[in-house]
Formats: structure tokens, C-alpha cells, sequence
């Protein structure tokens, strides 16, 4: 059973919902990470916790920052590290170009937010059952709060196997970091753990929630990310079902023309399954409690009105010719300047603001797109994009992932449909532009759809994973010109700190 939750609830959050007042951020205060203490809960809800997911998820170590490009998206062949070439030269050598180093500080980084943030996911659940065990009536907020921990803890841990492989799994309150001493788990442990929660997630997240409370995570969001990690694992009859449920909903849709999805006028559209909320106010324009580095770290470096970021994530000459001709995607994924010397007047302005680099350089030849910000808000915040949202999963995945899935059964029809349903968004109507797919041949299909997820999810996160599983990544990899990439590189080593501190307990990745 699906609740919808209809009880009001009476919170202040920053960065999670819309910002309607400020003052609370006390509850939002956590303990330093690795310190396992009763007391980050000072409100004494079970909800104050849950809202700190929310507004870490959105931090340094898990979305917003260099570890997570460097760790998710970097690796891909459809994006560089960016910036300068002293800017980040380690970055650029470890996952650009496959050296690998187990004491890389970014590799530390994402392992202990994700670990740091699924402590708090832990407490929670064990604070509710020890509720419930003690005769105190659960609310529908309670069992909702119960879904979402349930929801986040398996996010973190399909982060961390995707990037891993093999990992300690802690699914209980901890009292004492000693605790955390255990050895690795296996994948299939892991993800045994990760099914379990997404299932319970799916029973007790609503369908919707009060709009006052945009953005905190739901049955769909649930199914859809289960939907993603069945992907993983090539589990075509469960990928299948679970996308195709939460396409059936009717909770969502592609009615989004695609130039508006990662627009700020955009965000929470129909399009939108699970999205980081971040926001900017006067008194607090460049605030991480409310808002994320996300679109600064990735936003144009230059000069002048083009000084928005630190230029970091950015797309690749690779990924731009990847588009089919006259794909409108394009232009909604890459930003375009000029290079050395280059005639102004060869490259059109970025839509639908109308800038155009003339007279300042900047240092790459593309940016990202999606997270390209409104000149206005930029004039009223701050030029770095602070309040810009973070989609995670998108409705148009599902479709996808419909696709491949009915394809891989022998339903190469069905996956047909579920492919088009995808390029007639990205048309808009222009029947000139990205004719429908009829081959009824599995094995061009399948190359077509994955194409379409290339196009479609460029910049988001999932392409270095779809090689992986595809068992392309070195073919493919080799061919863009990364390579040093080899098998091993699949998965990287786990940080060396983690592994020598465990006094032999935690074993390092194979290889390195």
C-alpha cells in the first residue's frame, strides 16, 4: 500500500523545501563525521535527521562536489576534468587517465560522506524500531520517515558499489567507531541489502506529498531507483517491471519540452522523479546549508560576465559529435565558446539567454549545459548558481530502461515504442529531426538505445557505469583516447587510510 500523506507537519529545513524562514539551521547541525555519538538529533524527531540526508546529499562528498565528478562522471569518455591543466592535475591523472592511487584524497572523500551519511540513515531506522518496540504508536510522518531512510541508505550503497565493488556493509546503529572495523561484504550481500530497503521504501513512501514539501523522496522515486540498480546488474525482467511501474503511474510524463528541464523554470516538472532541492535568499546567497556547490564547481571559468565557476566536468568534443544532426539536445547539453582565434561570428549565442563570448576567453571549448543559470538570478544572488536544483532520476530514464529491457527479453517491439516515446520529446515536433527507430533487429536496437541513453543522460552521471555493465568500457574508452584504461579499472581501490587502519580486517581492492 501507497499512503498519501496528508497530516501536516510542522518543520523548519533549509535546503530541502522551499525556504519560507530562516533560523533553524541548529537542527541541521551534526556531529564532526566519525564520531558515533546519541545527540545529532537535538529536536528530538525522527525527522530532524531525515532532513539532514536531504541537505548532505546535496554536499561536497556525494553530489555537489569534485569527488563525486571525479568518482561518477569524470571517467567516462563524454567528460574531461576541465579548468586549467595545473587546476586539478591529480584529478585529471587518476580519473582521466586511469592512474589510479588509493590514497587520492577525493576517493577518500566520497567513501566516508557516503558511509558518514548512511551512520545517520542507520540511526534513524533504529530509532524508530526501538520506538515502536517500546509501545509508541508510529504516525504516518514516522513511517515515512522509515521510508526515506530506508531510500537513502540504499542510494548510498549503490554509490558506493557502483564505485567499489565490494564494501563493509553497516546496516545498524553504531555506538562506537570500533564498530565499523568489519570485513567486506559481497556484491550480492550488498545488493541483497540494497533490494530489501528499496522494497521497504516502496510500501511506506507516499505517492505524493503536501506541496509545501516539494522534493522529498516518494514511492516512485523508490521503484524508479530500483529500477536503476536492477540496470546494473542486467536483471532485464525486473528492470523491466519496476520501470515500466513507475512509467504506468501516470505520476509523471515527458509533456516537458527538454529545453526547460534544466532551466530554473524547470525544476520539479513533470519530467522529475527524485530532485536535490537548493535555493538562494538575500541574506544568504551562497549558502550551502540552503543551497550546493553542484553548479559552481562545474560553471564556465573566465572572465567577466563569463566568470561563473570553476570550470570543472566538462563535456568532450567526443560527446558533442555523438548527437544526431540537428538533435535540439545539443544545444540544451553543451555550451559553446569560442577557440583561439576563432571568428565570433562562427558560433551562435547560448539559448535562451542570448550570451555570447566575444571579447573574454575562457578555458574550454564546452561546458555543461545543465546547470547553465539565469543571468537575473545571478544579478540578484550570485554569479555561481548556489540555488541551482540537481535532478537525480528522470522520468525519461525509465523509458530507456523500459527499452533496453524489452529488448533484451525478445521484445523488441515493445522496446521500439518505449525508445520513440523519447525522441519525440527531443523532436518537438520537427518531423525533419530524429526520425523514429523501426528496426526490428535486437542487435541494432540495442545499439540504438544506447545511443539514446548517451544523448538523453549526457553529463548525468551513469555513462562510465553503462560501459561497465555493457562490457564495452576498455573498446569504447581506447577509442576516445583513454588509454590506460584496463578491466581493473572498473572499480576502484578503496582508500588506503580506510584499509590501514583496519589493522588487516578491511582488504584492498584486487590490483592495486
Amino acid at each position: 500500500m501507497k499512503n498519501r500523506i496528508k497530516k501536516s507537519i510542522a518543520v523548519c529545513v533549509m535546503g530541502l523545501l522551499a525556504l519560507t524562514q530562516i533560523g533553524c539551521s541548529d537542527l541541521l547541525d551534526q556531529e564532526p563525521q566519525g564520531k558515533w555519538v546519541d545527540g545529532d538529533n537535538p529536536g528530538g524527531s525522527f525527522q530532524t535527521d531525515v532532513f539532514s540526508l536531504y541537505a548532505r546529499m546535496k554536499g561536497w562528498g556525494v553530489t555537489g562536489g569534485i569527488p563525486a565528478f571525479a568518482v561518477h562522471s569524470i571517467r567516462s569518455e563524454d567528460v574531461e576534468k576541465g579548468s586549467t591543466l595545473s587546476d586539478g592535475s591529480d584529478v585529471a591523472s587518476m580519473y582521466d587517465n586511469f592512474n589510479y592511487n588509493a590514497s587520492d584524497g577525493n576517493l577518500a572523500s566520497y567513501y566516508s560522506s557516503n558511509y558518514a551519511l548512511i551512520h545517520t540513515a542507520n540511526t534513524v531506522l533504529a530509532n524508530i524500531k526501538e520506538a515502536e518496540e517500546g509501545g509508541i504508536q508510529l504516525t504516518e510522518i514516522d513511517l515515512a520517515c522509515r521510508g526515506e531512510a530506508y531510500f537513502f541508505r540504499a542510494f548510498l550503497y549503490f554509490n558506493l558499489i557502483r564505485a567499489y565493488g565490494q564494501v563493509p556493509l553497516i546496516n545498524f546503529k553504531i555506538k562506537d567507531a570500533a564498530e565499523t572495523n568489519i570485513p567486506k561484504s559481497t556484491e550480492a550481500e550488498i545488493y541483497a541489502q540494497i533490494d530489501a530497503d528499496l522494497t521497504e521504501a516502496e510500501s511506506l513512501l507516499p505517492e505524493q506529498w503536501e506541496s509545501k514539501y516539494l522534493g522529498r523522496v516518494t514511492w516512485g522515486a523508490a521503484r524508479a531507483l530500483h529500477a536503476k540498480t536492477y540496470m546494473q546488474r542486467n536483471d532485464w525482467s525486473n528492470m523491466l517491471q519496476a520501470s515500466s511501474d513507475v512509467i504506468q503511474s501516470g505520476l509523471y510524463d515527458l509533456n516537458t519540452p527538454f529545453d526547460r528541464i534544466f532551466r530554473e523554470s524547470g525544476e520539479n516538472s513533470s519530467e522529475s522523479i527524485f530532485e536535490l532541492q537548493c535555493t538562494a535568499t538575500a541574506a544568504l546567497p551562497g549558502s550551502t546549508d540552503i543551497g550546493s556547490q553542484y553548479a559552481q564547481v562545474q560553471g564556465v571559468r573566465g572572465a567577466g560576465m563569463w566568470d561563473l565557476g570553476w570550470g570543472w566536468n566538462c563535456p568532450t568534443p567526443n560527446l558533442a559529435s555523438t548527437f544526431e544532426a540537428g538533435d535540439p539536445r545539443k544545444d540544451e547539453t553543451l555550451l559553446y565558446f569560442l577557440k583561439p582565434g576563432e571568428d565570433p561570428n562562427s558560433i551562435q549565442a547560448n539559448k535562451p539567454y542570448g550570451e555570447k563570448p566575444v571579447a573574454q576567453e575562457v578555458m574550454n571549448r564546452y561546458y555543461n549545459k545543465k546547470v547553465y543559470t539565469d543571468p537575473a538570478k545571478r544579478t540578484q544572488f550570485n554569479r555561481f548558481g548556489y540555488w541551482m536544483n540537481i535532478r537525480m532520476i528522470r522520468v525519461s530514464e525509465m523509458y530507456l530502461i523500459a527499452a533496453e529491457a524489452s529488448n533484451e527479453l525478445g521484445q523488441t517491439g515493445d522496446a521500439m515504442e518505449y525508445l520513440e516515446m523519447v525522441r519525440a520529446r527531443a523532436r518537438g515536433g520537427n518531423a525533419d529531426i530524429l526520425p523514429k527507430i523501426t528496426t526490428m533487429d535486437q542487435a541494432e536496437m540495442r545499439d540504438a538505445i544506447r545511443h539514446e541513453r548517451r544523448v538523453e543522460l549526457a553529463m548525468e552521471w551513469d555513462r562510465f557505469y553503462d560501459l561497465v555493465r555493457w562490457g564495452i568500457a576498455r573498446e569504447v574508452l581506447h577509442a576516445a583516447g583513454k588509454t590506460n584504461y584496463q578491466d581493473k579499472h572498473a572499480l576502484l581501490p578503496l582508500p588506503q587510510a580506510e584499509v590501514d587502519k583496519s589493522n588487516g580486517v578491511l582488504v584492498q581492492n584486487p590490483n592495486y
